[in-house]
């Protein structure tokens, strides 16, 4: 046999073994895993527990929130264990009010949204939104030696990084600071950084998360929510961002489980149990602290934390 032949025969059995293997890996269900570390616990919490539970095994995927909608939607997906409100409240209305294919359970973890400042940006008179528009004060937060502010907003495929930029154009510190995005670990690595140094910063925040446990982080003042000025095109507009307006606080935040209609019905038993996960804000606290901080791998800690917690999750799988 010449060595064109041998080749193709080797090219040809290991592609035998690879469809092979992927058939004896296929998963039972996917989970979408967030970008964030309480997404991430979450994530990988459930993948166990439901083991745990049912015997069935889940592929825990990172997808970003518009890719697993749309899995959601065509069954690529079965379950996103994080979906944050008022954040993704178009998608909601897309996928769940107008074409019933995902469901959001009801249960759901209290949280908040807003700019923090280091110890050091509170002491150089930074304290409220407003004082971002002082170009003195905003010339402070320069990390760059350009003379102007940098104002980190989130990760690039967040819901509530575009929702920062509204806010930064309706408040005005748009002209006085630059917006940056980039990934949380960038981000939080920053934060550290700026304190250990006594450098100020003010950067978007949200709770809970490990920050407020590491740090004496201040959240800035502002203008409480106010329905009628907080005016949010969806994002399905490439212009949302312009026409979009938010001179106010974020109105109350809350994340919520969100798994596939069509999954609910196959696995109702499954979908019961999603009902029933509840964390407390503390919970998820102390879980993005094991992720960030102990850099515990998100699965890992998953075991342990079902395994410490197996009684309340058996409650959860209750009929």
């Amino acid at each position: 046999m010449n060595s064109r032949l041998i080749s193709a025969s080797v090219a040809f059995a290991a592609a035998l073994v690879s469809v092979g293997a992927a058939g004896a890996d296929a998963a039972d269900m996917v989970i979408a895993m967030p970008n964030w570390p309480s997404g991430q616990a979450t994530a990988n919490i459930l993948k166990v527990a439901i083991a745990k539970e049912y015997k069935l095994d889940a592929e825990v995927r990172e997808l970003g929130t518009l890719t697993a909608f749309n899995g959601l939607e065509s069954g690529e997906v079965d379950i996103h264990p994080e979906v944050w409100r008022p954040n993704l409240d178009s998608l909601i209305e897309k996928y769940v009010d107008e074409k019933h294919v995902v469901d959001i359970a009801k249960r759901g973890v209290e949280a908040w949204e807003g700019l923090c400042a280091t110890p050091d940006a509170v002491a150089a008179g930074i304290k409220d939104i407003k004082d971002l528009n002082d170009p003195a004060k905003a010339a402070l937060l320069d990390t760059d030696g350009d003379g102007h502010g940098e104002l980190w907003i989130g990760a690039a495929t967040w819901s509530s990084t575009g929702i920062e930029r509204v806010r930064a154009n309706s408040y005005g510190y748009a002209k006085t600071l630059t917006l940056v995005e980039a990934e949380e670990d960038v981000g939080m690595a920053a934060v550290d950084a700026a304190v250990a140094t006594g450098r100020p910063m003010v950067f978007a925040c949200y709770a809970p998360h490990h920050v407020f446990e590491l740090h004496k982080i201040v959240r800035l003042t502002e203008p409480p929510y106010d329905a009628s000025k907080w005016k949010m095109v969806p994002a399905t507009d490439p212009d949302w961002i312009s026409k979009s307006s938010a001179p106010v606080a974020w109105p109350a935040t809350s994340f919520h489980i969100a798994y596939a209609a069509a999954f609910a019905k196959k696995h109702a038993d499954i979908a019961s149990f999603l009902e029933k996960v509840e964390f407390t804000p503390e919970e998820i606290t102390h879980m993005t602290y094991a992720l960030q901080v102990e850099r515990q791998p998100p699965l890992e800690f998953a075991k342990k934390w079902v395994d410490s917690n197996a009684s309340r999750v058996d409650g959860w799988a209750k009929p």
